[in-house]
């Protein structure tokens, strides 16, 4: 039997920014997708950008789900196309499904997420931490067992996550962080959504001065 592991595909696409003109501007982006399991079985953090790159990652691996750190477009727009390659079930916070529908309209997720639910793939235990903030359904994804917390776009290295749409809130996601991020081990690799890992305990010092500058 083989060792569970963490793999990452990064996916490239664009989202939709307002920058004042009449039209959004599309910005190219890169994400974060990670599989979590063995040589036999896996699940799937965030389905973004490019269904194909994804499930030829996956290979011939039975896929137990597809969990989706949230609802923007960036981190669900390959969930359906992938669900439906790799036979899975999407698993999303129902406090996010009004912004899922910004992307689909008439397919909606499989399972809702819920805080204090959890996973087992390869013999690892996926914990699901409801984070809002960044979104009303924002989750991260616990793995004690491999020193790994699955952030999403709830913590960065360098700082929470945006928090400037109107169902946002700082306060909230300061919170979040705080109270379900922080007290995880501060050797806790913290894996996001989008750019490079960080850890717990290399996060947790700036909480102070995150709180002043207000982002």
């Amino acid at each position: 039997m083989s060792e569970p592991r963490i793999e990452r595909v990064i996916t490239r696409g664009t989202i939709l920014v307002d920058r004042g003109g009449a039209e959004p501007e599309a910005v190219p982006i890169e994400n974060n997708v990670w599989i979590v399991g063995d040589d036999e079985q896996v699940v799937v953090i965030d389905a973004s950008h490019d269904a194909s790159a994804i499930a030829a990652a996956v290979g011939d691996r039975d896929t137990l789900g597809i969990l989706l750190t949230h609802g923007h477009n960036d981190h669900v727009n390959a969930a359906v196309e992938l669900a439906s390659r790799l036979d899975a079930l999407i698993h999303l916070h129902p406090d996010d499904l009004f912004i899922w529908r910004d992307t689909y309209d008439e397919n909606l997720p499989d399972i809702e997420l819920a805080h204090g639910g959890s996973f087992m793939v390869a013999g690892v235990e996926l914990a699901t931490l409801h984070t809002p903030g960044h979104t009303p359904g924002s989750v991260c994804f616990a793995a004690p067992s491999l020193g790994t917390v699955f952030t999403g776009d709830t913590l960065f290295q360098g700082g929470p996550g945006a928090t400037r749409w109107d169902y946002s809130s700082f306060p909230q996601i300061i919170e979040s962080i705080r109270t379900r991020l922080f007290p995880l081990s501060g050797e806790t690799d913290a894996l996001p959504g989008h750019g490079a890992n960080t850890t717990i305990a290399a996060e947790l010092p700036a909480l102070d001065s995150w709180i002043a500058r207000g982002w």
